[in-house]
């Protein structure tokens, strides 16, 4: 196969599909399961056991295996936004916000695919050896930030979810929640994309976030696999995270092929990716990354990118991204013994 260099970093997303508490259940019976070999590292304040709160609790549930996909429960509002009943109300609020982002993003639009890629930026610029950032909205409080190489291509997103946070700025919402909850919004907007339970509550940080944090598409798998070690995941979480590129377009690096996919159904979050990374030749078709390619032949990751790619790859991966992807979100934050869970605010599945 022949290896395409490029230089834009890839977009997570997620999967959800039907009978997902079965399959779970399944999954984490088999030996070697995505689910058994994903991390169960603690994060922030949880790693104090002794000082766990309820919301806490919750979150470490999740983190150590508690499924990250979130049943059919929704929330309507009660009230206006500006009204006193709503603005006392913290799930009210953002009830109201997401139907905002879910009207930019219905049916996997170019906003969707933006905010997703823009949600991962943030996040990942954390490891356990940063003093501080992660998801803690510096990716659009700081200029040098985002005008950074890696982050090129954001520029559309990032301007709506400053347009977004200007609207909503009177009503105590920080730019980390929003940057996230744009992202699980986008995925869930997206057909075959999930509900990822989702809590609020994380605090800004305008510095730019820590360098060389973000992986790059020319990078090779082991290179990767410590970069993704570095902050929590396991090789297998780096596997279900890289899938996201079944909705990426290329830009940059071939204007010959502009807005090129990665599989043949980039509107669609399905397990696609796999197969045909496995299958591609990078000269018709999809465009296949370096780093893809890499990882899929990778001693410790491609067996597991052989099942995604496999008979029934979707219903393993789903599950799996969605515990990759709640962790993402989580990174460097350090008061999660106090978020807020929104989920029943987010759109059901489509």
């Amino acid at each position: 196969m022949k290896a395409l260099i490029i230089t834009s970093p890839f977009i997570p997303w997620a999967l959800g599909y039907p009978g997902l508490d079965h399959t779970i259940a399944k999954l984490q019976a088999r030996h070697g399961s995505p689910l058994q070999s994903r991390s169960t590292e603690l994060l922030g304040d949880l790693q104090d056991n002794n000082a766990l709160t309820a919301v806490g609790s919750e979150i470490k549930a999740i983190l150590q295996g508690a499924s990250a996909v979130a049943d059919g429960s929704t929330y309507t509002p009660p009230a206006a936004l500006a009204s006193a009943a709503c603005t006392q109300s913290t799930l009210c609020i953002w009830s109201h916000i997401i139907g905002d982002l879910s009207t930019a993003f219905t049916d996997c639009t170019a906003l969707a695919r933006g905010a997703i890629r823009q949600g991962f930026h943030d996040a990942a610029t954390w490891d356990r050896d940063s003093a501080y950032g992660g998801a803690d909205g510096s990716l659009l409080l700081s200029d040098d930030e985002l005008a950074r190489p890696e982050n090129r291509g954001l520029e559309d997103i990032a301007a709506q979810t400053k347009a977004w946070h200007g609207r909503y700025a009177g009503y105590n919402i920080s730019m980390a929640d929003l940057v996230q909850t744009a992202a699980v919004t986008a995925t869930v907007s997206c057909p075959g994309g999930p509900r990822i339970r989702h809590f609020v509550g994380r605090k800004d940080d305008g510095r730019p976030g820590p360098t060389g944090k973000l992986p790059l598409p020319e990078q090779d798998a082991q290179t990767l696999i410590d970069l993704f070690a570095a902050k929590t995941f396991t090789a297998d979480g780096l596997v279900a995270l890289v899938g996201a590129h079944t909705v990426a377009r290329q830009r940059f690096v071939d204007p010959g092929r502009y807005d090129a996919p990665q599989d043949s159904t980039p509107a669609v979050w399905d397990s696609a990716f796999y197969a045909q990374t496995l299958g591609g030749d990078n000269e018709t078709g999809v465009l296949i990354f370096h780093s893809d390619w890499s990882i899929s032949g990778h001693e410790a990751t491609k067996e597991r990118f052989g099942e995604f790619a496999g008979a029934g790859g979707m219903g393993v991966w789903g599950p799996a991204y969605a515990q990759a992807y709640f962790r993402m979100s989580l990174l460097g934050v350090g008061n999660l013994n106090y978020l807020t869970e929104i989920t029943q605010a987010l759109p059901l599945p489509r």
